[in-house]
């Protein structure tokens, strides 16, 4: 087989030599991608550990996607300008939009960034088909959060190429029209025709948050006096603003950005899935970073009901 020739660039000297690679080589065990990059084999597993450069487990071995490496290598030599989108979609979150809003108007038009709350599940299909980078996910309790997610992924024939990286856990719960909330803090007592209830579509988060709290609260399968529907936890707070409803299902954050009350139930992990490609995309790096950042803190304390001790962390990704 022709061997083909590879160059690689280097961040400080610019261009380093050549490395011969077989045509058909689409995976580089660690000889070759310390050969290729020119680097020992040490360093290759030392980043590896890290989760510093694209890798897999194949049978015992790591083995490293040529064209990601090559992808990998070009983002960090020109600083990130070939891979100059992030599109996000999946669950919505106040803290989220917010970040993603201030990153888009920063970074102005030298690359975009965007953020459509579709719910978990459509995110999860449109991550499927490519259409997006990144989607965002909310599927029960903090707790079950590290089996949970990945099974939802694993549904999706992609998931291998996944990893979950953890963008915060959130207090989620009942948001309640003032009035409401001056009266009962009781969700059995909100199973009452006399209140309204906001829906959310099938496959979102907060609509799969609500059928569990009502089994595990004895409120059966009874029928809500269901209003209004909405496709974000931001459209059903402004429902109950508007006077369409009385109840939502919903993150503290969402009732306190639109001056509701709200009823705890209970904490939440929100979660990115990504292809391992994005995660190393500067783009992506820089957004952990902002939800990291003390401007980014001081938001989450106002809303209430977050915990950004992990964020970023890397919660799932199959060997």
């Amino acid at each position: 087989m022709d061997p083909v020739r590879g160059t690689l660039v280097d961040r400080g000297a610019n261009i380093v030599s050549a490395v011969m690679l077989p045509q058909a080589d689409v995976f580089m065990s660690v000889k070759q991608v310390a050969a290729y990059l020119q680097l020992n084999e040490k360093k290759i597993y030392t980043l590896v550990n890290e989760g510093k450069i694209p890798a897999t487990k194949v049978t015992g071995k790591w083995m490293f996607p040529r064209e990601l490496i090559d992808r990998w290598m070009m983002d960090s030599a020109h600083g990130g300008l070939l891979t100059d989108r992030l599109v996000i979609a999946g669950s919505d979150d106040p803290l989220l939009y917010r970040a993603v809003t201030a990153f888009a108007r920063d970074i102005n038009a030298l690359a975009q960034v965007s953020y459509t709350p579709t719910g978990t599940r459509l995110g999860l299909d449109l991550l499927q088909a490519s259409r997006v980078d990144v989607s965002a996910l909310h599927w029960g309790p903090s707790a079950e959060s590290r089996t949970r997610h990945p099974a939802l992924l694993r549904q999706h024939p992609q998931h291998r190429n996944w990893v979950l990286i953890r963008a915060f856990t959130r207090e989620q719960g009942l948001i309640v029209s003032p009035s409401v909330a001056r009266k009962t803090t009781d969700p059995q007592q909100l199973a009452s025709p006399s209140y309204r209830w906001v829906q959310r579509q099938p496959g979102a988060g907060a609509q799969r948050f609500l059928m569990e709290m009502r089994r595990s609260s004895a409120q059966g399968a009874g029928e809500l006096n269901v209003t209004a529907m909405a496709l974000s936890e931001r459209e059903a707070a402004a429902a109950i603003v508007l006077d369409q409803a009385d109840v939502a299902p919903g993150a503290r954050a969402a009732a306190a950005e639109a001056g509701l009350g709200f009823i705890p139930f209970g904490v939440e992990a929100f979660d990115f899935a990504l292809p391992r490609n994005i995660w190393f995309r500067r783009l992506f790096q820089d957004l952990l970073a902002r939800l990291q950042s003390g401007e980014c803190r001081q938001m989450a304390d106002l809303l209430g009901g977050y915990d950004l001790s992990e964020t970023g962390d890397l919660v799932w990704g199959e060997d």
